[in-house]
């Protein structure tokens, strides 16, 4: 069966999309830390990143970079940090997030978000990932 990740690449569940090309996908978390919160994933199902090939591994963090970039010119923070679980969803995916702190990166903060609010958020993010 599918994942939820690739359900959302191949258009059977909607997201706040980011960023896409023929391999990556980025969109923001429904259930953020803190507004901003994205992940990035690569659009072949591969659950471990560590599986990953090297160059494919390479483009996942080059498109993680460019998003980080767009993140920071929308929300205010100190950094974006970035951690890699991979228990929740066997989907590959790195998850960006405004932080201040180290203590910023709390999953156990996340909630639910306003659906109106996140696509307000894409639209200003994307807006800085246009060539």
């Amino acid at each position: 069966m599918a994942t939820i990740f690739t359900r959302i690449v191949q258009g059977e569940l909607p997201c706040h999309k980011l960023y896409e090309d023929e391999d990556y996908l980025a969109f923001l978390d429904v259930r953020p830390i803190r507004a901003g919160h994205s992940l990035v994933i690569p659009k072949l199902e591969i659950d471990y990143i560590f599986d990953m090939e090297d160059a494919h591994l390479a483009g996942l963090m080059s498109v993680a970079k460019k998003v980080a970039r767009a993140i920071e010119k929308e929300i205010n923070c100190s950094r974006i940090g970035m951690t890699v679980i991979g228990l929740e969803v066997p989907h590959t995916h790195i998850h960006l997030l405004p932080i201040e702190h180290i203590g910023d990166i709390d999953f156990s903060k996340s909630k639910m978000a306003d659906p109106v609010e996140l696509a307000k958020l894409a639209m200003k993010i994307s807006s800085h990932l246009q060539p």
